[in-house]
């Protein structure tokens, strides 16, 4: 095991015997890569639907392999077993329903009355429960993973009640009111409220991850004017756009200062026209981006904690603020060009109402659910838990599985 993890880290919900050499963290990432919730995200939104024909963007689970990837590299120059933060990488995603953050929301509205719903919450839920890998006489334990894998897994180690608004309003939690038992178990020992290392790993990742990623995507889906954006063509309104998508985290000028920095390096690309030389040059933005940002937060972090080990609770990731602010103009400069687009309004407003008036369909005639929820709808005990019924089943659907359903249940 390696150095700084506890045997209390490498325990299971439910105890297990294995002949095979592998480690118990080895053992996590391979039933996550194995489940099936994890071979659904090929189908399901990042920033733009699968549905869309758009063979080279990317999906949740391209999107989940590159966190991986980074996480990986990055949590094992920080000391940190790599299969933890790789499991968590891998898994951060699988709570996700159709249609990305906008198919979310329409479930958050949907369930507001049975506690909502959250992405992160319900990747808690999918991996302890309804992910069909170990069960005892009694219950499903999902895929029964260690208490370090599940806990790097948690984003936000807090329940609804206890929420923290996003920068669009909507509130961030860990896990719903029924799954308080598996939280309480995960977090045996820890500080409240405090993230382990590892998952404020998974979480830097993901955001370096998304903010370089979905920015190539913007490119080479001619979403974005790159002679414009370097020219400064409607450069206040671009920032303006930024500073409200980020949620007011950063100051005007702070995002003028962090665009000019990237805007001034050497491998910034000011022109486009789809060849593959600038596809290259593209891809070679996207490497040195992800290890400018990475190796800040290494650098930043080594320096506040010089100990030999950072497992667990030993320290936090430092990013610098200069590092941070690079990472929200990417992420601005997408949400302008992409997903605050009035032409793509209209799209958004088609997919919420695929999941809401599925879900609708679903609670009236309970017929059309999968065996493994119908069994969970005949178990369940009041009408709050049939309506989490449906919100697992909708969850679990991919982008084109629920256009399916919706056309077969709704018409």
């Amino acid at each position: 095991m390696t150095a700084g993890y506890s045997e209390a880290d490498a325990e299971r919900r439910l105890p297990e015997n294995h002949v095979s050499r592998r480690g118990d963290f080895a053992r996590d990432r391979a039933r996550i890569l194995h489940s099936s919730g994890w071979r659904r995200l090929a189908q399901k939104t990042q920033v733009l639907s699968p549905t869309a024909g758009l063979d080279f963007a990317r999906n949740r689970l391209t999107h989940s392999l590159e966190v991986a990837q980074v996480g990986r590299e990055l949590g094992t120059r920080l000391g940190l077993d790599p299969d933890i933060v790789d499991t968590a990488c891998l898994a951060h995603d699988l709570g996700h329903p159709p249609f990305g953050h906008n198919g979310e929301r329409a479930l958050a509205e949907w369930a507001s009355d049975i506690g909502g719903f959250e992405g992160n919450a319900q990747t808690l839920r999918l991996i302890t429960r309804l992910e069909p890998k170990v069960f005892d006489d009694t219950r499903s334990y999902g895929l029964n993973l260690t208490r370090a894998s599940l806990d790097a897994s948690c984003k936000y180690p807090w329940p609804a009640a206890q929420g923290i608004p996003d920068p669009s309003g909507r509130s961030k939690f860990g896990f719903y009111a029924d799954d308080t038992d598996v939280f309480e178990w995960i977090r045996a020992g820890a500080p409240e409220r405090v993230r382990c290392i590892e998952a404020q790993v998974m979480d830097l990742s993901d955001d370096i991850a998304y903010s370089v990623h979905d920015f190539e995507d913007a490119i080479v889906g001619d979403f974005l004017d790159v002679k414009a954006l370097g020219a400064r063509v409607d450069h206040d309104a671009l920032v303006n756009s930024m500073f409200d998508w980020i949620g007011g985290e950063f100051d005007h000028d702070t995002l003028i200062a962090a665009f000019d920095r990237l805007d001034n390096l050497e491998y910034w690309i000011d022109s486009w026209d789809g060849s593959r030389r600038d596809l290259a040059r593209l891809k070679n933005l996207t490497s040195y981006l992800i290890g400018r940002f990475a190796g800040h937060a290494e650098r930043a972090t080594r320096e506040a904690y010089p100990q030999a080990s950072l497992a667990r609770f030993g320290a936090d990731v430092v990013v610098p603020p200069e590092t941070q602010a690079e990472i929200a103009v990417l992420k601005g400069i997408v949400a302008a060009n992409v997903m605050s687009t009035n032409a793509r309004k209209p799209l958004y407003a088609r997919q919420r109402g695929v999941l809401t008036e599925l879900a609708d369909s679903l609670l009236t005639d309970p017929s059309g659910l999968d065996v493994g929820f119908a069994a969970d709808w005949a178990e369940a005990s009041d009408d709050a838990a049939r309506k989490r019924v449906v919100v697992d089943q909708v969850a679990s659907l991919t982008d084109v599985s629920a256009i399916a359903w919706h056309d077969r249940l709704v018409g």
